[in-house]
């Protein structure tokens, strides 16, 4: 058996990225001789999946592949060899050495002569008190002296505060020369991977072999650029990449995948679950216990997705494909890949729901033309004045109906008051929980703006699950009555507001509870 000792390039063709891997797909021609043979290929990635190597020749030649394996080689870091001697480096590194160790003999010396001036000030403060007892007077020679040990002393005080400056900053100075040192002038450590294919072939001649594997560090995540201009929408998909296989991927055929192969395609084992039924005591048959809580609605087709979006894909995985070839360098930085866009007809509404938030948002609808899923991402807003921030777009089917948030308006202002009333009736004792909610609506336009705009505000009722507990919506008192009200609770109206101009909404409902609810 013949064995290669010089590597054969491997180079990388196809990329698919999945949610955190990718699949790298490798393409070789190989010159193959008669016989068995050993051949070395690559290097390749060291982040390679050993048990998801996969080698196939290509059809209508008589070889056969016996066995193929990653082989990985592991490079210490050492020393780089500097015929010239030391490097300048190296020199100043010295030299900072040196001057380090001066400094330090320095300070040691200013410390000592700092010592003896302090048991020199306290000698004369004893001689001055010892003078003083015995009837000396000689103030002059004591002032003089005195002024001159604390003039040394503080003299030494400000070299040594120099000394120890300096020495801080050589101290610095030193270790960011070491490790530039260490960078420059030590090759760094590396880990090599090549395939060692053994194949066994009739005849000689030119074949082609197509590698496949799994590689960890790599995902990619959707993101979307949406320009809207009078009643048209465009809308760009593009994919966020991001990998750092420790190769780069140049001129790749790069196709994306939602498709999650580290999860387990078993079915769950199902547990007992055992249900048994109990009496319920008297105070439990004599009341009802209720309480409010808070329920998130969705439109069909669209989820709720936290953290990093992107991989919600509808329970279907779904495949894009970039146009055309692209390089990805394995920085592990971001790089944005173009896949599709479109241009469709945008419907626009100017959209409040006073009870979340007092702004008023313009919020577009369009139909998905793209001709493949829309999946859950950000997306960069421009408009006609250029950027102005960034928004999120659920998933969306082919076809489907979506909406995009375009931001607040600064000229619109929504104030919100509500009341509420509770009565008892004195027959039935049965509770009655009375709620005004009052809508105040203002728009502020600049000089010689025209036309009304329609404003849709959305305001909840509460939907009760119990018959003991009825809601009711007192159309009388509303003024004006709503629009729509669904089967959530939702009631809508629209309101045309003139420029400058100011409009009031009054929803009012009921809650009626029988005596034996209780929580209301």
């Amino acid at each position: 058996m013949t064995t290669t000792k010089n590597p054969i390039a491997l180079p990388v063709t196809a990329v698919t990225c999945l949610e955190d891997r990718a699949h790298v797909e490798r393409v070789v021609v190989l010159d193959l001789a008669a016989g068995v043979q050993r051949l070395r290929l690559g290097p390749v990635s060291a982040l390679a999946v050993d048990r998801t190597l996969h080698a196939e020749l290509s059809a209508g030649h008589s070889a056969t592949v016996l066995d193929v394996r990653l082989t990985r080689s592991w490079t210490p870091r050492g020393p780089v060899p500097d015929p010239d001697g030391d490097s300048a480096l190296s020199l100043r590194v010295h030299a900072l050495v040196r001057e380090q160790l001066d400094l330090e003999q320095r300070r040691e010396r200013l410390h000592a002569r700092r010592h003896l001036l302090a048991v020199l000030a306290t000698d004369l403060l004893r001689e001055i008190g010892e003078g003083a007892g015995a009837g000396e007077t000689d103030s002059a020679r004591w002032s003089r002296e005195l002024d001159r040990a604390d003039d040394e002393r503080a003299s030494c005080g400000e070299q040594l505060r120099a000394v120890e400056a300096r020495l801080a900053a050589v101290g610095d100075e030193r270790g960011e020369a070491e490790r530039a040192m260490r960078l420059a002038e030590d090759e760094p450590a590396e880990l090599v991977a090549h395939i060692e294919l053994t194949v066994e072939s009739a005849a000689a001649g030119p074949v082609e072999l197509r590698l496949s594997h799994l590689t960890p560090c790599a995902l990619w995540r959707p993101a979307y650029r949406a320009v809207l201009g009078g009643d048209s929408l465009t809308l760009e998909t593009d994919a966020m990449v991001w990998q750092r296989t420790g190769e780069d991927w140049s001129d790749v055929r790069l196709t994306l995948s939602t498709a999650r192969s580290a999860l387990a395609t078993e079915p769950p084992s199902l547990g007992e679950d055992r249900l048994t039924l109990t009496d319920r005591s008297a105070a439990e048959r004599r009341t009802v216990g209720v309480e409010l809580r808070e329920e998130e609605t969705h439109a069909l087709g669209s989820a709720s997705v936290l953290g990093l979006p992107g991989v919600d894909d509808g329970g279907e995985a779904r495949v894009l494909r970039s146009p055309t070839r692209v390089s990805v360098p394995g920085d592990g930085r971001a790089h944005r890949v173009p896949l599709s866009g479109f241009t469709t007809a945008a419907r626009s509404e100017y959209a409040c729901s006073p009870e979340l938030s007092p702004l008023v948002t313009q919020v577009v609808r369009f139909d998905n033309r793209a001709g493949h899923a829309l999946l859950a991402g950000p997306v960069d807003l421009v408009r006609d004045s250029g950027f102005i921030g960034r928004g999120t777009l659920d998933f969306s089917a082919p076809g489907a109906s979506c909406e995009l948030a375009f931001g607040s308006r600064d000229d619109h202002r929504v104030v919100r008051q509500a009341e509420e009333t509770r009565e008892t009736a004195g027959l039935t004792q049965r509770t009655v929980i009375t709620r005004t909610v009052r809508l105040h609506l203002s728009r502020f336009s600049p000089p010689g703006e025209r036309g009304d705009r329609v404003v849709t505000v959305r305001e909840r009722l509460p939907v009760s699950e119990v018959s003991a507990v009825e809601t009711r919506l007192r159309k009388e008192s509303c003024e004006p009555e709503p629009d729509t009200v669904d089967a959530e609770g939702i009631a809508r109206w629209d309101v045309a507001l003139p420029p400058d101009g100011h409009r009031s909404v009054t929803l009012v409902y009921e809650l009626s509870a029988s005596s034996k609810v209780t929580g209301l």
